[in-house]
């Protein structure tokens, strides 16, 4: 990922993204922060692939994991990133090369898909503090907690993507910090033993692949900002490629100490777990340190997944997609309208369990996935000249080839889907497909104002 393409190209898509000249753009550092917590926050979470696989499987799937699904996604993100740098990323790119049908699609499904993972974070915030503090395991003080965190970190998105981008800066250093002093207090406890510890008649394989793929994805999420980054042809490509090296070391490294460090034991491996480790090897200090950064982890990862829906649904919006007032800014240059639609997504979705959240997110974003790769092979065939100010350096023929593993596993993940999972999910994609038509029918009858900014440059599809 890490040099630039010279050459020359045709343009596809002349003229610039619209652009806000009062407000400030988004720089590298803030950027792989925001990255950092779109896809990852941390090893918060990681702890069911322990209890699905066991240790050796739990570490050399973060490993091999990367290589198969997140650099290529990563890859893929920089060049369609660069090649449309405008809010609406991934909608764009489908758009330019299935058509606006397809493009809605795309749009419903990863927007979803985004709001069905922030339910996570009030699950996981609450989960690392109900050791603490019982009462908030469940009942009334549960929601209450639930809402008075969705609500304060609604509020923050609100303010604006530059002060999101360095609030993610402060909690990325707080919450990657215990587990580098867990790490040194730890060294005397290590038994590398333990992480060759395998049973592979005894792993739940839905659990294992969801909870990789659920931590490791989410790649080109922060494609839908790309109008909000300054100098994008440079800043985005290099930002990923950072970020990525940020987040399997957040994993990988912690979860090396904490199956290391204490006896095996699977069945207490659930999320929260990594606070009980660190209270055993390094007392109740350590253990309250851990409860805070998985708190402002999980602030992280709602902040930086709320710019990404709301402003996907602010360029859906500047592509004509949705009505006029989803593209409506405050005055800090915030999509209002998609900030408070993905808030109460949250709210309403925020009663489900850790597990079934993952699984039915990462079923819905699965689809969308398959609709990138196919965007970004067509794109390749039927654009080759059009200007791509990063290009994968594999030729259109290995770019093809590198689509080709994280499509079979993608054929995998659904597969192991349970039946609930799957007809909640189906239900959910045929909605989107009813739902482009009406709208469309609404435009029609102008019941709802619709317009395609003048800014934005003409993709060009058939």
């Amino acid at each position: 990922m890490g040099g630039e393409d010279t050459s020359v190209y045709l343009s596809l898509n002349e003229g610039n993204s619209p652009r806000l000249e009062n407000l400030r753009k988004v720089s590298i550092v803030p950027l792989v922060f925001l990255i950092f917590y779109e896809v990852s926050g941390g090893p918060f979470g990681v702890e069911d692939s322990v209890q699905a696989a066991g240790p050796l499987l739990a570490l050399v799937g973060f490993l091999i994991f990367p290589l198969v699904w997140s650099i290529p996604e990563a890859l893929i993100t920089a060049e369609m990133g660069t090649m449309f740098p405008e809010n609406g990323g991934y909608v764009v790119w489908v758009t330019s090369a299935l058509g606006p049908y397809w493009g809605f699609q795309q749009g419903w499904m990863k927007w979803l898909s985004g709001v069905i993972d922030n339910a996570l974070y009030p699950v996981l915030f609450l989960d690392y503090l109900k050791s603490g503090i019982p009462a908030l395991a469940d009942g009334l003080p549960r929601i209450i907690a639930v809402l008075a965190l969705t609500i304060a970190l609604t509020y923050l998105n609100f303010r604006g993507l530059t002060v999101v981008g360095w609030v993610a800066i402060l909690l990325g250093v707080f919450s990657l910090l215990p587990f580098l002093v867990m790490g040194v207090v730890a060294i005397p406890q290590l038994e590398p033993s333990r992480w060759l510890v395998v049973d592979m008649n005894n792993v739940d394989w839905s659990l294992y692949l969801n909870t990789l793929f659920w931590n490791l994805n989410y790649w080109d999420s922060i494609s839908t900002l790309a109008g909000e980054v300054e100098n994008p042809d440079r800043t985005l490509p290099k930002a990923l490629f950072y970020a990525l090296l940020l987040v399997v070391s957040g994993y990988f490294f912690p979860l090396l100490i904490g199956t290391g460090a204490v006896a095996v034991d699977r069945d207490v491996w659930s999320d929260g777990y990594f606070s009980d480790i660190a209270k055993i090897v390094g007392g109740v200090w350590l253990r309250s340190w851990i409860q805070g950064a998985s708190a402002v982890s999980n602030m992280g990862m709602f902040l930086a997944e709320m710019s990404s829906d709301s402003f996907q649904l602010l360029g859906m919006a500047e592509r004509g997609m949705l009505p006029e007032f989803f593209a409506k800014r405050s005055r800090h240059g915030t999509p209002l309208i998609g900030i408070l639609f993905s808030a109460m997504g949250v709210v309403l979705l925020s009663w489900l369990s850790f597990q079934e959240i993952v699984a039915a997110e990462n079923f819905l974003y699965c689809f969308g996935m398959i609709m990138e790769f196919i965007a970004f092979v067509k794109l390749r065939m039927k654009y080759p000249a059009a200007s791509r100010p990063y290009k994968i350096p594999l030729g259109t023929g290995g770019s093809i080839l590198m689509c080709i593993p994280p499509t079979l596993l993608i054929l995998v993940v659904l597969a192991l889907a349970s039946l609930k999972v799957m007809v909640i999910s189906l239900l959910a994609v045929l909605i989107g497909m009813v739902l482009q038509p009406c709208l469309v029918y609404i435009e029609k009858k102008r019941w709802l104002r619709f317009s395609i900014s003048c800014e934005l440059p003409d993709l060009h599809h058939n």
